[in-house]
């Protein structure tokens, strides 16, 4: 009989309303009786992670220190597997004026991801289309229709592409970095490979709730819930999760 496999799930940071994306994400993990999972807010446990099987992630502004980064790239290189969702790439400066930057501080975090988000345009409805179709992990889904911040993100690739998306134009007003003027795809879901592991980076998943925004916004007038209410990102969620605990070999 196959047995135990140990997850680290690491949920915390900036801006989102990590209560539900843990307790979502949690449920997804907790169908699989293999699955035994230890939830942490940042990365600071190597020890844990490294002795851990699988990896998620869905965090935003939680920066891992250089020691912490080595032993997340000794992870994902010796031949295991990190879900990372939504802002886990996601490094966030307010400026004095009110502007949004998004420092390059954690190369070797950012190059192991694929990716680093630089801004989003403002948040509203956009098509997601299915770039390797015979891929299992996005076999059979067909393109859809989400209402989420769509990523644009500075690429470390080679990646390979899942899903992607377009945009031409400006992000949103408060971004350094503005000008997005081109007609390659965004990508959505992608696979990134490093030394004998990879990284499933997926973009979707904002959440926000009422006091997610504090100390810029005292009590935010929305709740945003975004691809958490399409039944298509749960059914990439708990692919992912196969997928990276290594459910299917």
């Amino acid at each position: 009989m196959a047995g135990r496999i140990n997850v680290y799930f690491v949920v915390g940071g900036r801006f989102h309303d990590f209560d539900f994306a843990r307790l979502e994400i949690l449920k997804l993990l907790h169908v699989h009786e293999r699955l035994r999972v230890r939830v942490a807010e940042d990365f600071a446990d190597s020890a844990a992670i490294s002795a851990a099987d699988a990896l998620v992630t869905f965090t935003c502004d939680v920066r891992p220190n250089e020691s912490q980064q080595d032993a997340l790239s000794e992870f994902v290189g010796g031949g295991k597997r990190w879900l990372a969702l939504h802002g886990t790439n996601s490094f966030i400066e307010w400026g004095a004026d009110g502007k949004v930057s998004t420092p390059r501080t954690a190369p070797t975090f950012m190059q192991l991801l694929g990716s680093q988000f630089v801004a989003h345009p403002p948040m509203g409805a956009f098509r997601v289309e299915v770039s390797d179709t015979a891929h299992p992990l996005v076999a059979g889904i067909d393109a859809f229709t989400v209402t989420d911040e769509l990523y644009l993100s500075e690429l470390h690739g080679p990646n390979h592409v899942l899903l992607h998306t377009y945009f031409n134009g400006k992000a949103q007003r408060g971004f350094t970095e503005r000008e997005w003027f081109s007609d390659e795809p965004r990508p959505v879901l992608y696979l990134h490979g490093h030394g004998r592991g990879e990284v499933l980076y997926c973009t979707l998943g904002h959440c926000r709730s009422r006091f997610d925004m504090q100390p810029y916004v005292e009590d935010y007038p929305n709740v945003e819930r975004c691809s958490w209410e399409s039944p298509v990102y749960y059914e990439i969620l708990a692919r992912g999760i196969r997928w990276a605990a290594r459910l299917d070999e």
